[in-house]
């Protein structure tokens, strides 16, 4: 579709070494738009960890391709921001200096960045803590620098591998909710891999289903909540919320 900031068409790929060949990927298709929030789901070891390494350049699939569609007709691969599920902050820095660290590498420690930087610390409730150890924060101020260390680059795509993953479930709800929020004031494009059904729907707009691995889409599921409070966690008592949830269980588990 011309309206899709990226496509991947037929990509597959496959794992190997002396003996084997794994198969992660096979005649995977789907595409984002600008500004779209895409939650994929799918089996365990199915392979959506590999999809978003290559989505972010740091593989190269061995059929299909992925194709750029930006807004002003350039081709240029947008900036990609990539978040892992563990914050991986350097205890020897302190929270400013981990998430200045990009921009330390990539020589762009301008007036600039660092005033973003210092807007996003301030939405993130984390400019009181700037000069603190990673060990001093909680569970959730450590997934909040990590993510302001991947948003001071300025992506224009963003992709989030299980982000909240090694939080409780209390501070999980609490914080996934907070920074959609927030990632969608930015008006940022988002893939967020995820094994949580209710974090999918509740934060998307859009679930893709993948299958077992080598992983295909079996099912793209738009996300249309009725409420009055668009926030994740209201999101989660919307009369149409359980229905989506029963219907994409039934599909993850249907193994035809």
């Amino acid at each position: 579709m011309p309206n899709n900031l990226i496509e991947l068409n037929n990509i597959s790929y496959a794992y190997h070494n002396l003996h084997s060949e794994t198969p992660a990927l096979q005649d995977l298709s789907f595409g984002v738009k600008e500004g779209e929030f895409v939650a994929i789901v799918g089996p365990s070891g199915c392979g959506k960890s590999t999809l978003l390494s290559l989505i972010a350049g740091l593989l190269k699939p061995e059929a299909g391709t992925i194709t750029i569609n930006n807004p002003d007709g350039s081709l240029h691969y947008p900036k990609v921001g990539l978040m892992l599920q563990r914050d991986h902050l350097f205890e020897w820095r302190t929270v400013y200096k981990n998430v200045i660290l990009g921009l330390e590498i990539n020589h762009l420690l301008t007036p600039h960045h660092l005033d973003y930087v210092h807007r996003l610390l301030q939405d993130y409730d984390l400019e009181q803590f700037k000069d603190k150890r990673p060990s001093e924060l909680s569970g959730g101020m450590k997934q909040r620098a990590a993510l302001i260390r991947t948003l001071a680059l300025e992506p224009e795509l963003l992709l989030l591998d299980e982000p909240f993953s090694a939080l409780d479930y209390q501070t999980r709800l609490m914080v996934s909710a907070d920074i959609c929020r927030l990632i969608r004031k930015s008006g940022k494009t988002v893939i967020l891999i995820t094994h949580d059904l209710s974090e999918a729907i509740s934060l998307s707009d859009r679930v893709l289903v993948l299958s077992k691995r080598p992983a295909r889409v079996k099912e793209e599921v738009p996300i249309r909540l009725t409420l009055p409070d668009a926030s994740p966690l209201a999101a989660r008592h919307a009369p149409e919320f359980q229905g989506y949830f029963s219907y994409i269980w039934e599909v993850l588990t249907n193994d035809q």
